[in-house]
């Protein structure tokens, strides 16, 4: 999942704007006793090693440093939402999404400026699994994902396409790595508070962030078919 898609979902568990029913709350969930294990390992490291260097990066790092940076990773989503909505028969939103890359890559200094929003182009969401879900593809059994957190069959799908289709993937290891894992501690910088106000609720985090998570791509597919004219 992308790093707006992972913000948009732990914004939604702490503040709970989406409802949770009965009947909504049956996922299929027939690895829980491995997910829960994943869980219970990405908890984890949150603790002892991304929490810790995500709290240290907030305190060093000036705001516009932090903005800037969570802006050239969001340009670089914004070029695979382009190519999705693309893919799902969405050519206004897609021109929307490169039109964003072309200003932002440009006027924006590389991405560092969000120049597009200012001009009234505003950010979109979309990405392969998304895509896969447009096209008729079920969402099949949820699945946690070591470090990367919730999934399910489709949304795994998606992810190995983007690292597929991803540049950084191409470039020498250390590139490699130190590219995604500024981005992944980004993004644990920006949602720091909102993960520590989780922590401390008395919910059952783990059926919780399952449900949000079906919910949450649910609704990203439902509205990319709306968007698309898909029945």
């Amino acid at each position: 999942m992308n790093c707006m898609s992972r913000s948009a979902l732990i914004a939604s568990a702490v503040f709970g704007t989406l409802s949770i029913t009965s009947a909504q709350a049956q996922v299929s969930d027939p690895l829980e006793p491995v997910n829960r294990g994943f869980f219970a390992l990405n908890e984890f490291l949150d603790t002892v090693a991304f929490k810790p260097i995500a709290t240290v990066y907030n305190t060093v790092l000036p705001k516009p440093v932090r903005t800037g940076v969570s802006n050239v990773f969001s340009n670089l989503d914004d070029a695979f939402i382009s190519v999705n909505h693309a893919l799902q028969g969405r050519g206004k939103d897609s021109a929307n999404s490169l039109g964003r890359v072309l200003i932002n890559s440009t006027i924006g200094l590389g991405g560092l400026f969000d120049i597009a929003t200012d001009q009234g182009l505003q950010k979109g969401e979309g990405d392969f699994g998304q895509t896969l879900g447009v096209w008729g593809v079920g969402a099949g059994p949820y699945i946690v994902l070591p470090v990367l957190g919730p999934s399910n069959a489709r949304e795994t799908v998606g992810r190995v396409a983007r690292i597929a289709s991803d540049p950084r993937t191409y470039m020498p290891d250390v590139w490699s790595y130190s590219l995604v894992g500024a981005e992944y501690i980004q993004y644990k910088a920006d949602n720091l508070e909102n993960l520590n106000l989780l922590d401390s609720s008395s919910l059952d985090k783990y059926g919780f962030m399952r449900t949000v998570y079906m919910q949450r791509r649910d609704a990203l597919v439902t509205s990319g078919r709306a968007a698309a004219g898909a029945p």
